[in-house]
């Protein structure tokens, strides 16, 4: 059952997120709209859903590999670049499988940024040795952050869309 209010876009129904709470007067059952701030706007399917998959595996991959340049570089054995290295092995294994993408996205964005403009020491092999390199993984890692994991995620396993009936009380309402 959708709401009244919601819109059909190229993908599929996308209900605005409503939470209802329902209260108990008099007169009977009195349903309340109040918006649902979420973390996930939609889970669109078909070739949305596919794009926003291919966006998610190219973004998490190279946060892979350069998890992988920082972890075997021996001239970085700080605990600086392990702790960077651990948190981009984990934020680029949350974007493939779609786990907490909008937060798994912002934190390889922010340390992309960081190793650009050297907030962060690079490893001697660097895949985003270059601005322009950079530049295109802050941007991905944040249009991924705005649009969503998709519907083919495991956020969207977990939150996606879901019905919500609220039966009406079972005694007719007092005169």
């Amino acid at each position: 059952m959708l709401p009244e209010d919601s819109k059909v876009w190229g993908f599929g129904f996308a209900p605005q997120p409503i939470l209802y709470s329902c209260v108990f007067t008099d007169t009977g059952l009195t349903r309340r709209r109040h918006k649902l701030q979420r973390l996930f706007s939609t889970f669109p399917r078909g070739g949305p859903g596919v794009g926003l998959l291919l966006l998610r595996l190219a973004l998490g991959t190279a946060a892979l590999v350069q998890a992988k340049l920082y972890l075997i570089d021996p001239s970085h054995t700080t605990l600086a670049a392990w702790i960077g290295g651990l948190l981009a092995a984990g934020g680029g294994a949350l974007l493939v499988v779609g786990f907490l993408t909008p937060v798994a996205s912002a934190l390889i964005g922010l340390g992309s940024a960081g190793i650009v403009f050297s907030w962060f020491p690079a490893p001697m092999m660097n895949i985003i040795d270059t601005l322009l390199a950079g530049g295109f993984v802050i941007v991905m890692s944040a249009a991924i952050a705005f649009l969503g994991p998709g519907a083919f995620s495991v956020d969207c396993r977990l939150f996606g869309r879901r019905e919500i009936v609220i039966p009406y009380p079972s005694r007719p309402a007092k005169p």
